[in-house]
């Protein structure tokens, strides 16, 4: 991941620690999401993401996302490694892995300022 983008992934991760700290799952949950999406074009953030997105499926007991994370966890990363990622896709068990999805606008800027050009930003 270049320099200039891993501030924002790193935001997005304590804020996910923060909100659940305080048990704010649909808050932490977002936060998971968009730390995905700012990731997955790097396979080692990609996969640590997923990791992230496992442990909370079990900390909040969802079968459905525990086995949505487990194959996602073994292919992000070699997705990522040849660039075959579905751009914007948010990582959860609730959407097919393989759905590009459109990505929200602060986070095309977030793009834009570290001159990530992954998703044509």
């Amino acid at each position: 991941m270049p320099a200039r983008l891993q501030p924002y992934f790193e935001q997005e991760l304590r804020a996910y620690r923060a909100a659940l700290e305080k048990n704010q799952f649909s808050i932490a949950w977002r936060h998971l999401e968009r730390a995905h999406i700012i990731g997955q074009a790097y396979p080692w953030e990609h996969s640590y993401v997923h990791w992230k997105m496992l442990f909370f499926g079990i900390r909040i007991k969802s079968t459905k996302e525990v086995i949505g994370q487990i194959p996602r966890l073994l292919v992000g990363g070699v997705k990522s490694f040849v660039g075959k990622i579905p751009v914007g896709n948010t990582g959860g068990a609730n959407v097919p892995p393989l759905k590009p999805l459109p990505i929200d606008k602060d986070i095309l800027e977030i793009f834009t300022k570290a001159g990530s050009h992954n998703y044509g930003s």
